[in-house]
């Protein structure tokens, strides 16, 4: 986002719009309607991201102010809004008559009494019927917002409401990027993560007023909120995943080494120990993912410094980690001289895999990784070296 204009009132409503000519006009009506019966110095903008049927001109006739967005998405479109704004205070919601503009009063009280953020609550408000499609509404959105409370301990119940209300220059401040339905999440989450002071009212939700199809998809803009939650936690998409197949990987391997298992009938054996080998494996390589995700976000001011990520790196450093993995690696090697010892031992024969994998799955896996400790320790002071 650009730098702010000079503030010259105290509330700006934030309309993004694309392709709304049948809807947009009533909405601004009733927004100018609301900051005149409440007495509040304010204006209604409508940022525009390409619409091709009128809409910017029945907003201008309407008495908004019309700003274009050049990027398309509606992330890109309320970006484009909030820099444009005007007012201290922003309140945006969709142009598509879908919320209610004439119903703000507990947006503005709520960024009058001090919060940062104010998200609509449609759960607790009222969801007119045929408002909202089933699938988004008993499945989607329910889902998509208990992963973001889970992920972020975020206080929201309704992340994707489109009818919210932020203090400008907070929001502005995060240098939210997202270009897509995703924007709605990143919002969420940074105000989230940066501490903001998040509050949310009750609001309603009514049919919207197109006569053509909404521009929501909801398996492609699901995906990419959900991707944008994994992708901005990295405990949740590396670290957890990976130390639970990690140690999964080393109980069973441990349980199979001293010979074949069975259970509830199922016989479990060498094979099993391999599949253990590449799991202690990928669940390692995940959990130094995790970190590196981490430490790079945080270096690009994605995310707040961590004390958990200061205290590790002040303990693990490049050496520490070296000869963590260089002694892992030597076990490795010695459990295959070990077994290069039992196969001359067969004169260089066939072996009976039963015995031998037994001794070259846990060696072979002890090498890898070492050798991966060894080289992320390395990855970690490239890393350092960037954070001084």
């Amino acid at each position: 986002m650009s730098a702010p204009e000079a503030i010259s009132c105290e509330l700006t409503i934030l309309m993004p719009c694309l392709d709304e000519a049948l809807t947009v006009a009533g909405c601004v009506a009733k927004a100018r309607a609301y900051l005149e019966r409440s007495d509040i110095r304010g204006e209604v903008l409508v940022a525009d991201n390409g619409s091709k049927d009128g809409s910017q001109r029945a907003a201008e006739q309407a008495g908004a102010r019309v700003v274009h967005a050049t990027r398309l998405g509606y992330g890109s479109a309320l970006r484009a809004g909030i820099d444009a704004a005007r007012g201290s205070y922003v309140v945006m919601g969709d142009a598509d008559g879908s919320y209610d503009f004439a119903a703000l009063d507990a947006f503005v009280e709520s960024l009058r009494g001090g919060a940062d953020l104010v998200i609509g609550n449609r759960f607790a408000g009222g969801i007119s019927p045929g408002a909202m499609p089933p699938l988004h509404r008993f499945l989607g959105n329910p889902v998509l917002s208990g992963i973001g409370r889970l992920f972020f301990r975020s206080p929201v119940g309704d992340f994707h409401c489109g009818l919210r209300g932020f203090r400008r220059d907070a929001i502005v401040a995060l240098g939210l990027t997202s270009e897509g339905m995703e924007f709605a999440s990143e919002m969420i989450v940074r105000a989230t993560v940066e501490k903001l002071r998040i509050a949310e009212v009750p609001t309603t939700l009514s049919p919207d007023g197109r006569d053509r199809p909404p521009h929501l998809r909801a398996f492609r803009d699901g995906w990419r909120h959900l991707r944008f939650l994994l992708l901005f936690s990295p405990r949740w998409l590396f670290l957890y995943p990976g130390a639970l197949l990690a140690l999964a990987g080393l109980a069973s391997m441990l349980w199979l080494l001293p010979g074949p298992r069975t259970v509830a009938g199922f016989g479990l054996g060498v094979n099993t120990l391999v599949y253990s080998a590449a799991a202690i494996v990928c669940g390692a390589q995940a959990v130094t993912f995790a970190i590196f995700a981490k430490i790079i976000a945080i270096n690009a001011r994605l995310l707040p410094p961590d004390p958990r990520i200061q205290r590790f790196t002040s303990v693990v450093s490049v050496e520490t980690g070296m000869i963590t993995g260089l002694l892992l690696f030597l076990a490795g090697l010695a459990g295959g001289a070990y077994a290069l010892g039992v196969w001359k031992f067969a004169a260089f024969g066939a072996l009976d895999p039963e015995v031998s994998l037994r001794i070259v799955a846990p060696s072979a896996t002890a090498m890898i990784v070492g050798l991966q400790l060894v080289f992320s320790s390395f990855f970690l002071g490239v890393l350092g070296l960037r954070r001084q």
